[in-house]
Formats: structure tokens, C-alpha cells, sequence
């Protein structure tokens, strides 16, 4: 008792294949990066809460898609505390 580490977990593949694609590549377009004008080098992410979590996850050494999925998780629970509250979304930019 008290000794367990959480290191084994793994996602499920339970669910909705389709869902899982969706939020995949949704998480791939909000943190690529993007700019306002072709001619501008100022670089703008397009959800900036997110691509900080995928900074930080990449900084703790995880690859590309396990950080990827990680938003996608992050993504998921955001969504779903919308619909359980019935609002709308509100970035803080």
C-alpha cells in the first residue's frame, strides 16, 4: 500500500475512432503556429492556453504525439465542462 506509480497507464482505444481523429487533428491546427500576414515574422498560436500545455509538455521531454494527445485529453475535458455548464468559450488571449 503506497507504493504505486502511475507509470503503466495507458489510453484506451475505447470509443469513438472518429472522435479520437477529430480531436487528434484539431490539436495538430491549434498548435501549429500562424501568422497574421505573410509579411510579419511576429508568429501567433492560435489558441495560446493550448500551445503553452504542449510547450510544457515538450519540455518535460514527451514526443511529438504524446504531447499531441495530451492536448487532445486537454481538449476533451475543456469541451466537456462547456457542455455541463451550457457556456460558451472565452479565451484569454
Amino acid at each position: 500500500s503506497g507504493k504505486f506509480k502511475g507509470t503503466v497507464n495507458r489510453i484506451t482505444k475505447r470509443g469513438s475512432g472518429r472522435l479520437r481523429h477529430v480531436l487528434y487533428m484539431a490539436v495538430r491546427c491549434v498548435i501549429r503556429d500562424c501568422r497574421k500576414k505573410k509579411t510579419t515574422v511576429e508568429i501567433i498560436p492560435r489558441n495560446k492556453r493550448l500551445r503553452e500545455f504542449y510547450d510544457k509538455k515538450r519540455e518535460e521531454g514527451k514526443p511529438f504525439k504524446v504531447a499531441v494527445i495530451a492536448c487532445a485529453n486537454k481538449l476533451l475535458q475543456w469541451i466537456f465542462a462547456l457542455l455541463q455548464n451550457n457556456s460558451t468559450f472565452q479565451d484569454i488571449a
